[in-house]
């Protein structure tokens, strides 16, 4: 039987957590401006979130002590091969029922398009760490990448046409069918498709660079008041979208912007930075801030997302490092809800 039909669904990312998942960096080539730099960038938000939940890092078994000496004592460490180090997008999408039992979604992995290969042992982590918590898992027909989607726990699912629907992904698949396949895994009743990702994202788009739910029925959507940025259009065109649409209970969506940050390049390409690349935790917030030219822009964010989340902590953290390889606090973490593993 299917996730929906068993009465499973994918809670919000702001519901209850049991801890977060990541992945030790490993591929050196991802890394232009230096791998160790990468890997503090990494522990340095693997401590900040440990401040809040568990959490586990997937290591390589040869970069199990170097991944300990550098996350600390809070940090646990799990033993398990991988090609790259983006746990949003090769992890388990883990879905719970109304007992509070949870499941685990294995979607297929191909690399953003097959853009960096080999990807295969990045395919087989989700279903090696649903089997090492011995949570059941359902094994979905479409390839997929959890930076992708976003939903409000309610029913309703943000993505953009630009990554879901490419034909690198599910060349066989219609929206039609896409929408479905959400529908049976997800228990999604409402899809909004934004149109594009920000300019020059190399997953194609993903929504969680774009726009985001911060609560059922309230959207977060990063802006551009600059009209000579590739990003105005764009975003003009996902917030004509946001300004119409309504979720699964029939909610007309209150809309919250946040200026993006200053332009950024490394090598001559124009860097994804995004403060919608946050990651909430137990209690608090983990934010990406941007340096020293971005001060203005970054405290923006921080003091409007202080508002949207009033009892949490806001946390900024450094995502420079993270960004030079491609993304940033969101695309690195994969949250476990809280709950115990069903039996079916």
């Amino acid at each position: 039987m299917l996730p929906k039909e068993l009465g499973f669904r994918m809670p919000a990312e702001w519901e209850n957590r049991a801890r977060t998942f990541m992945e030790w960096p490993v591929r050196e080539g991802l890394w232009p401006d230096g791998f160790e730099d990468a890997r503090k960038g990494y522990s340095q938000i693997a401590k900040a979130i440990a401040e809040f939940e568990d959490l586990i890092m997937l290591t390589r078994p040869d970069q199990v002590l170097n991944a300990q000496k550098m996350c600390g004592e809070k940090v646990k460490i799990f033993a398990i091969e991988h090609d790259d180090s983006w746990m949003r997008d090769n992890g388990p999408t883990f879905v719970i029922n109304k007992n509070k039992e949870l499941a685990g979604i294995n979607w297929k992995f191909n690399a953003w398009g097959e853009k960096y290969i080999p990807y295969d042992k990045d395919n087989e982590v989700a279903k090696k760490v649903l089997n090492s918590l011995n949570i059941p898992s359902f094994d979905a027909p479409i390839v997929l990448e959890g930076g992708s989607i976003h939903v409000d726990g309610e029913g309703t699912l943000l993505t953009t046409k630009q990554c879901l629907l490419n034909k690198n992904r599910n060349p066989e698949l219609s929206k039609s069918d896409i929408e479905n396949i959400l529908k049976d895994y997800l228990a999604i009743e409402k899809i909004i498709w934004l149109n594009n990702g920000l300019y020059g994202d190399e997953t194609d788009g993903h929504v969680d660079n774009v726009a985001c739910f911060a609560k059922p029925g309230v959207i977060v959507i990063q802006t551009c008041t600059d009209k000579n940025d590739p990003n105005y259009e764009l975003n003009l065109e996902n917030l004509k979208i946001l300004e119409n649409a309504v979720d699964a209970k029939g909610r007309k969506i209150q809309i919250v912007k946040i200026e993006q940050p200053p332009a950024r390049y490394l090598n001559g390409e124009r860097l994804t930075l995004s403060y919608l690349n946050y990651y909430p935790v137990n209690g608090g917030i983990i934010v990406p801030t941007f340096g020293e030219d971005a001060k203005a822009s970054d405290k923006a964010a921080l003091d409007t997302l202080q508002k949207i989340y009033p009892d949490r902590k806001i946390v900024p953290v450094d995502g420079m490092p993270i960004i030079k390889g491609g993304g940033n606090v969101h695309c690195i973490t994969q949250q476990m809800p809280f709950g115990t593993p069903a039996n079916f």
